[in-house]
């Protein structure tokens, strides 16, 4: 049967790939090439570009139109040059504005939300590979976020954060942009006389929901795609110099409990950053911690599967993309929340470790080594365990790629691996500038103390992702005995069949015109059997009738859905009440829906309801957002659902809630809070982020617990801390 529905996705596929080939849009603007000027004469970081190396600097101005009326010229104009010093690259941008009352600028924090805010952007692709770039964003208020950009917008590493700095100004013209960005803070080819990058600008004007790019500007490209980025010429002579970064760190605070005796909290440790060559760079890392990160979001969970909590931990967000194993999200091979913490997502101390990153001509290495402390006892017991990852990744073709990755751990005595290959096929030049990728991956366990038979996994996928006609397929399959013991499996013996296809049409301007975009998805579909028997584990199927976007930027959607699950054996869904084994079918309804997200005040809802096993349910799902000032930004999210079934009913409810504050780009924190009925209890935490000078950071954390099973609230546990990051570079 799974055999006939790949083969009819395929013929899908066959369909997409050999219809007529419509006359693709143009995405180069001439000039495509800009040039920088050296400059000894300083430059004054304030926004305001007056020196007279931006008066002689030649500018580019020839911006188009993305959204929403893709080919056109810009409404606004926009210029950009560059210079460059011994030290540091600087780019100024002119974002002239003839209603600067109306720029919409309401965050100041560091990694602020730029989907709400004018911006403006620059990806910056040093090694010319057309591959991976540097992303950073600004907008008007000076508020900074930067990414790294890899595979060709396939993946992003938003928690890099690079050491540059950016200032703005607003004026009654515009506003206006002048970054500093060190040479150290961007990796690049060394030795070479003449360096030539790729790099390309995007500008987003919010109240009139355009968005304006330099070059690659077609709706089935963006900004990340690199290789549409024009050139940068005129680099000279630059060396990205050999320093080593120390970043120490110390933690002073208490603890205060309700029932055990409180505590001291007193710490220190930090990391050391060497760059082996300018593309390849050595962490050491010595009593690694994170107290700085934020709570993880509760989540309720109605089903008999393990919940994914995403890494919230800067020191493994940085090189996550290092580490993947193409395997998807089903089957993640390496899951670095299994490194200091155990079971119940308590700290397990990491004692020191060491890792490499980095890009070796056309090969992408990554290698880590972590030693985490012998803690707890009984259940709780976490031996002393050595986690080692390891990472190859080739560049082959255009954009494509192959790659090998082992996961290692050893703890007494006893060694698991989890190792594969993998291979993808991408392009963004089907049909002149569509995009295609599709590839597989295998992985396979090994354990020191016997190996079950056929431990494998595997994957193999298909993508059309493009702006009128997305499809995808893919065929997964985690073995019954595959067990990735430094990874996190969404659910385990399962093969999955999975097909997506949505036709996303555009009205004309003289038809519907307050529509931006429709949604029509005739098939989505997730069909899981289990591995060993083949019978059913799991079934969606979802039929997208209409949903639709407005130029203003509400969004709606109608969805219904047919569901089936086979149940092996029995599991509970809420205290005391059990699901038997068994088949069981339901057809649901949903109904989503949204209004523009820059506006003061937004709002989100979505409400599912129908069959749910032998019983019903409703879901239902509130947000509010209030974009006050720069300053100030609060949101309000809520969730409730009702379930009836024969054995009795219940409520699942959660909610949270942030206030987030900002008095600069470099003073910033907030106030977060959550409950749910679930666990019982609600959490507070306050937070609080200064960065005296860029590279070094202090926070103030106040954490806690309340029990809330009983009546009223009673505190559990407090924790006050302090803790400062400094950088230093010899």
């Amino acid at each position: 049967m799974y055999k006939d529905l790949l083969f009819r996705c395929f013929c899908v596929l066959s369909c997409l790939l050999t219809a007529p080939c419509y006359e693709t849009v143009a995405q180069v603007s001439l000039p495509d090439t800009i040039r920088t000027n050296f400059t000894e004469a300083g430059i004054q970081l304030d926004g305001i570009l007056d020196e007279p190396a931006w008066k002689e600097a030649t500018r580019i101005s020839n911006f188009t139109q993305r959204e929403l009326n893709e080919g056109e010229l810009a409404t606004e104009r926009t210029e950009v040059a560059v210079v460059y010093t011994q030290k540091a690259l600087y780019i100024g941008a002119w974002c002239y504005d003839r209603e600067p009352d109306k720029i919409i600028a309401k965050e100041l924090r560091r990694d602020f939300n730029h989907s709400v805010d004018d911006n403006f952007e620059v990806i910056i692709d040093t090694y010319l590979d057309k591959r991976n770039g540097f992303l950073f964003i600004v907008n008007p208020n000076g508020a900074r976020k930067d990414a790294q950009v890899l595979n060709n917008g396939g993946s992003f590493n938003v928690n890099w954060n690079g050491v540059w700095n950016v200032k703005t100004s607003i004026t009654a013209e515009g506003w206006f942009a002048e970054f500093e960005i060190p040479f150290s803070t961007l990796k690049f080819r060394s030795g070479l006389e003449q360096q030539v990058w790729g790099i390309n600008f995007e500008r987003n004007i919010r109240r009139k929901r355009e968005q304006i790019l330099w070059q690659g500007w077609s709706r089935d490209s963006e900004l990340e795609f690199v290789n549409r980025a024009g050139a940068l010429k005129g680099l000279s002579n630059i060396e990205d110099k050999a320093f080593v970064e120390v970043k120490p760190y110390g933690i002073a605070g208490m603890q205060l409990n309700r029932r055990d005796a409180n505590k001291g909290v007193l710490n220190a440790g930090g990391d050391v950053n060497y760059l082996v060559t300018p593309t390849l760079r050595l962490n050491l890392t010595v009593n690694t911690d994170f107290a700085q990160v934020e709570a993880d979001r509760a989540q309720i969970n109605l089903t008999r599967f393990p919940v994914f909590f995403p890494e919230r931990r800067e020191f493994f967000l940085e090189g996550e993309d290092y580490f993947d194993m193409g395997l998807g999200d089903r089957i993640i091979g390496f899951y670095s929340r299994r490194i200091g913490l155990n079971q119940n997502r308590e700290p397990v101390s990491i004692i020191a470790g060491a890792r490499m990153l980095g890009k070796i001509n056309n090969s992408t290495v990554g290698a880590m080594s972590l030693q985490t402390a012998e803690q707890g006892s009984g259940e709780n017991h976490s031996p002393t365990t050595n986690y080692t990852v390891l990472s190859w990744r080739q560049d082959v073709l255009k954009q494509s790629s192959v790659g090998i990755m082992s996961t290692n751990k050893y703890a007494q005595g006893r060694h698991h691996s989890t190792t594969g290959g993998y291979a993808r096929y991408s392009t963004s030049s089907l049909f002149g500038d569509k995009n295609l990728m599709a590839g597989g991956a295998y992985a396979r366990n090994y354990n020191s103390d016997g190996t079950p038979a056929d431990a494998s996994a595997h994957r193999f996928f298909v993508s059309y992702p493009n702006d009128r006609i997305q499809f995808d397929a893919a065929w997964n399959r985690s073995a019954t005995n595959f067990n990735p013991e430094v990874g996190f499996l969404s659910r385990d013996n399962f093969q999955e069949f999975y097909t997506e296809l949505e036709f996303r049409p555009r009205p004309t301007k003289n038809f519907l015109r307050w529509i931006r975009q429709f949604s029509f998805k005739p098939l989505d579909m997730n069909w899981f059997i289990y591995d060993d028997t083949k019978q059913m584990q799991s079934f969606f199927y979802e039929i997208r009738p209409l949903g639709f976007e407005t130029r203003g930027g509400e969004s709606f959607e109608f969805n219904i859905q047919r569901r089936g699950e086979g149940v092996r054996e029995p599991f509970e869904i809420g205290r005391g009440i059990f699901i038997q084994p068994g088949d069981y079918w339901q057809t649901r309804y949903e109904i989503q829906a949204s209004t523009f997200s820059s506006r003061e005040f937004s709002v989100g809802t979505a409400v599912n309801w129908g069959r749910f096993y032998d019983g019903k349910i409703t879901e239902s799902a509130f947000g509010l957002n209030w974009r006050a000032s720069r300053y100030l930004n609060a949101n309000l999210n809520y969730e409730h659902n009702w379930v009836s079934l024969p054995e009795g009913s219940f409520h699942a409810r959660l909610v949270n809630s942030q206030i987030a504050y900002a008095l600069s780009p470099n003073v910033f924190g907030s106030l977060f809070g959550q409950w749910n009925d679930e666990d019982r209890e609600a959490i507070l935490n306050y937070r609080l982020h200064i960065i005296p000078r860029i590279g070094t950071d202090f926070f103030f954390i106040v954490n806690q617990l309340y029990d809330t099973s009983g009546l009223g609230w009673k505190l559990t546990q407090t924790l006050i801390i302090g803790k400062l990051i400094w950088r230093f570079v010899l």
